[in-house]
């Protein structure tokens, strides 16, 4: 995978998280091929036989594909210092504006959008635009809340009444955290035991954004429609998944869905809407 003509990020100093509202973190463009689309697919659990999928001759991209175009954005920020190596991904969200093509280059816009202050802790909200989708990064960064700012919006009320049918299965692979670093996060959490003891793990841990698209899957079944239809996508990580895991996925009327392995919820406040 391929970028060029990156932009460039003001540095706000010893200013607070909130001076970080609303700053440009530049724009990209960033080029891709069949093989990466593919690939994609591949790393976050398309079989073998969604030929759509994985065959170039009749190729449908993956919509969530277009999050791992994008992720020099939130990158940008933390080199920038906004916050430090505590900081986690809390919560993805993604609108869908037309399909990809299935190859090309695609220029993309960032900034930062609302900072949230929740006193111990700060929220950043990273939004990357282009023709083909809006996406949205909430990133919860300990020890630089306490600015001043506004707490932003209250958790959602959880989901009541029964899901939709049986919980669906999604099987992740033991190689699928290597496989999913090819796409460009290659943090060292995700493959090296070492790393993953570092942050309290006793083993590498799958990407975030890879337990959600793969989410996507058994979901689109569920809807009566494919993969590549998904039109809208938002959840908030709660837990780690390891690559191997079993993740169960409980669906609601709306496009709600939540996923857990075993009794431990790892996605909540799920969205997955297709057209």
């Amino acid at each position: 995978m391929s970028g060029a003509r990156a932009g460039t990020a003001e540095d706000t100093g010893t200013e607070g998280a909130g001076a970080w509202a609303g700053r440009a973190l530049g724009e990209r463009t960033v080029g891709y091929s069949e093989t990466d689309a593919i690939l994609y697919a591949l790393a976050v659990g398309a079989p073998a036989s969604d030929l759509e999928l994985v065959f170039e001759d009749r190729l449908r991209v993956l919509p969530s594909f277009g999050l791992t175009l994008a992720q020099w954005a939130p990158d940008v920020l933390a080199e920038h210092g906004a916050f430090d190596n505590r900081a986690v991904h809390g919560s993805q969200e993604l609108t869908v504006l037309k399909p990809l093509p299935r190859a090309g280059e695609i220029r993309l816009n960032a900034r930062v959008g609302e900072v949230w202050d929740k006193g111990a802790a700060a929220v950043f909200n990273v939004i990357v635009e282009c023709e083909y989708f809006v996406a949205t990064w909430s990133l919860f960064a300990p020890g630089f809340g306490g600015f001043g700012g506004s707490r932003g919006p209250s958790r959602p009320a959880a989901m009541s009444g029964d899901p939709q049918g049986r919980a669906a299965v999604v099987q992740t692979l033991p190689n699928q955290a290597a496989l999913y670093r090819l796409l460009g996060d290659r943090h060292h959490i995700h493959v090296d035991p070492e790393a993953a003891r570092r942050i309290g793990q006793d083993r590498p841990i799958l990407h975030g954004l890879a337990s959600l698209a793969s989410a996507t899957l058994p979901l689109a079944d569920l809807a009566g429609a494919h993969p590549a239809d998904l039109i809208q996508l938002a959840g908030r990580f709660a837990g780690v998944v390891f690559p191997g895991d079993e993740i169960s996925v409980r669906a609601w009327e709306g496009g709600r869905f939540d996923a857990a392995v075993a009794d431990r919820p790892v996605i909540t406040e799920g969205l997955a809407v297709f057209q």
